[in-house]
């Protein structure tokens, strides 16, 4: 990082430090405390074990380093302690890994949440069959629209919405929503009467994210005044907050911005030092 970073960071950290929090919490929170998210009330762990880290062509850190069966180790580890709020895409190539996963822990006592990047019906409907057959379970509880930028993304891709709809009426899946690449696309997610949950990028210093914070923290305002659920992805800028975790993990647990967080942890030791750190920075001032 070179001086120009390094102050453009100080700055903005200092900057959101100010955001107000809108009540802090009476008591410490914990990555294993339960969520009611968006409209289903879809019970998650605030925090969800991600498995994206730079993830792409049915791949990632989490798969390429840890192959399935240490993903699924790093699953069981989190859910002995209370973390059962597993994040997955097929872009991401983790589905494998949730149905090794599940010859553990039964299935009714997780949360599982994928993507999928299709734009039309046949699309989505073709993936909804084989995720589920990937996974070797039944139903889905939350399944994203991968990556929407476009401000009309629920014009283009009306087909693969109403099939996601329909699919909730089966049961097939318990809520939807999109992943979330640019402010517009945030903002038309906001007013979506379709949408349960957005997952967004969201961390102190703007860093791997679609605007500066203080411009997505008044969207995310409006989107948990309508009822949608919010899920916080690149909370640790995609591992380039490593020397400011306790600030931006103090950040994603005490500001009134998500109702909850993914981390793609690659080991067991990452994932237990963010989880006793969320204890940690969150105790009432």
């Amino acid at each position: 990082m070179n001086r120009r970073e390094f102050l453009q960071r100080s700055l903005a950290l200092g900057a959101v430090a100010a955001y107000p929090v809108s009540a802090w919490p009476a008591e410490a929170r914990h990555a294993n405390d339960v969520i009611e998210l968006g409209p289903a009330k879809v019970k998650v762990s605030r925090m969800a074990i991600g498995t994206g880290s730079f993830g792409g062509g049915h791949s990632s850190n989490q798969m390429r380093k840890l192959g399935a069966r240490g993903v699924a180790d790093l699953w069981w580890n989190g859910y002995d302690k209370g973390v059962f709020f597993w994040d997955s895409a097929d872009s991401y190539g983790s589905h494998a890994a949730i149905k090794l996963a599940l010859k553990r822990i039964p299935r009714e006592r997780v949360t599982i949440l994928t993507k999928s990047d299709a734009g039309t019906a046949e699309k989505v409907k073709a993936d909804l069959d084989r995720f589920r057959q990937e996974m070797g379970t039944d139903y889905i509880d939350i399944v994203l629209l991968h990556g929407r930028m476009e401000p009309e993304w629920d014009q283009k891709a009306k087909g693969a919405l109403d099939v996601l709809s329909e699919a909730k009426e089966k049961k097939l899946v318990r809520t939807v929503g999109i992943s979330c690449h640019s402010v517009e696309a945030m903002k038309r997610a906001a007013k979506s009467p379709w949408l349960d949950v957005c997952m967004t990028r969201i961390n102190p210093a703007g860093l791997r994210m679609d605007a500066p914070t203080d411009t997505v923290l008044p969207v995310l305002a409006e989107l948990k005044a309508n009822g949608k659920g919010i899920i916080g992805m690149k909370v640790l800028g995609e591992g380039q907050l490593a020397d400011r975790v306790d600030e931006a993990l103090r950040f994603a647990v005490t500001k009134d911005a998500v109702h909850c967080f993914t981390i793609g942890c690659e080991s067991r030791a990452e994932f237990e030092g963010n989880f006793a750190r969320i204890a940690k920075v969150s105790q009432p001032a």
